[in-house]
């Protein structure tokens, strides 16, 4: 019987429990029901459980045969601020807030591994099992790592998936270097002075800034990028006025910058303040620019890329593999984790559909033993004793 064979097998119970933990969805550092739910099903299997790291993370460690091999895998179990249109069954019983980037499917794909190598236990050394609380631009690695994530529980690699909604089915796709951008997130606020709509001249118009800023922004990446290098600036808020007679006093823009390339993410950075700088003594405002370090460069290293997949090939097929993917603008905060820890970050293609992050995504329950199957032979492969 093969592994995925066996983890079918309990395909239903797995997805009885992505099912339940979609219709209960819960925002980052508040997933205090799913980590519940993990540490339950952890517990039923004979799976040493470890809870509040990054206040609602999980740890679940399965030991092996004796060895010294420690192997890290991870799944994220945050939930998004977005109102559910899907009409599923299951569908969200939480207005506001769904499961639309499928961490639902990736806790339980962690789940079905776990249970599967709490079974057969067929592995030199342990698995570390990480459920990450926060992924969503909150910083849910980064705080499990300050409570000492890789100190309480050593690994020698980490690894990690997320599902793809641009399909096919059951392909696994990665790639060597940097596979995932650094994110920041800004704010800019800007003060002028307001006044009546019909007497402009009186102002120092707050939104005729932010639109002017907001123009010349664009050329930070047009005009100072390499354009060898990628890059995007998006400004994704615009806030001015109240009133329909009123030239508004201040407005603010907010957004996110995305590179892969540290020097190229300081420019940005740099540039917009300076850009700011001069529309500011331009208008005779004033202009505060905050950026936000969110999201570090997910590097996948070599050999556990490698490793990835040739695991993927065994699985899959070779027709089935893209070890050599383009990288995606999105990012990942298991970047922070990549950082301490050598290891590699996979997509997993389902079924076609809506895309991630949209009210009316569905993830694809068929590519769970898959997953499974994938995290659960990585621990086969990499922990074997020389």
């Amino acid at each position: 019987m093969t592994i995925i064979e066996r983890i079918s097998e309990y395909a239903d119970e797995l997805v009885a429990i992505r099912h339940d933990l979609h219709a209960h969805p819960e925002l980052g550092f508040e997933e205090e029901r799913t980590s519940a739910v993990v540490a339950e099903r952890l517990a039923s299997w004979g799976i040493e459980v470890h809870r509040g790291l990054g206040k609602t993370g999980v740890v679940g460690i399965v030991q092996g045969r004796p060895g010294a091999r420690r192997i890290g895998l991870r799944a994220d179990m945050d939930a998004l601020p977005i109102e559910e249109t899907t009409n599923l069954p299951y569908r969200s019983k939480h207005p506001g807030k769904m499961h639309a980037c499928g961490h639902d499917g990736h806790t339980t794909i962690l789940l079905g591994a776990a249970r599967y190598l709490a079974e057969t236990r067929d592995f030199d050394g342990a698995a570390v099992l990480i459920f990450q609380p926060a992924e969503e631009g909150l910083g849910g690695a980064r705080a499990m790592l300050a409570d000492g994530l890789f100190k309480r529980f050593p690994c020698d690699e980490v690894y990690g998936l997320h599902n793809s909604p641009d399909g096919p089915r059951g392909r696994i796709s990665l790639r060597t270097g940097p596979a995932m951008a650094a994110a920041d997130f800004f704010d800019i606020r800007i003060c002028g002075r307001g006044a009546h709509g019909a007497y402009p001249h009186q102002s120092i118009d707050a939104a005729v800034v932010a639109m002017t800023l907001g123009q010349a922004l664009q050329t930070v990446v047009s005009r100072n990028a390499d354009p060898l290098k990628a890059a995007v600036l998006s400004i994704t808020q615009i806030h001015a006025g109240a009133a329909y007679n009123v030239i508004p006093e201040r407005a603010h823009l907010a957004g996110t910058v995305r590179t892969f390339d540290d020097e190229l993410r300081t420019l940005v950075s740099r540039r917009i303040r300076e850009v700011a700088a001069g529309v500011a003594a331009a208008f005779g405002a004033t202009i505060e620019v905050e950026i936000r370090d969110i999201f570090s460069v997910l590097r996948n290293h070599p050999e556990q890329a490698a490793a990835a997949a040739a695991v993927a090939r065994e699985l899959v097929g070779a027709d089935k593999v893209d070890a050599a993917a383009e990288p995606a603008m999105g990012s990942e905060d298991f970047a922070d984790m990549l950082l301490a820890v050598p290891g590699a970050y996979v997509w997993l293609g389902q079924e076609p559909g809506p895309a991630l992050h949209n009210p009316g995504y569905v993830f694809d329950d068929a590519i769970i033993p898959i997953g499974a199957a994938f995290l659960a032979r990585l621990v086969e492969t990499r922990a074997r004793s020389e």
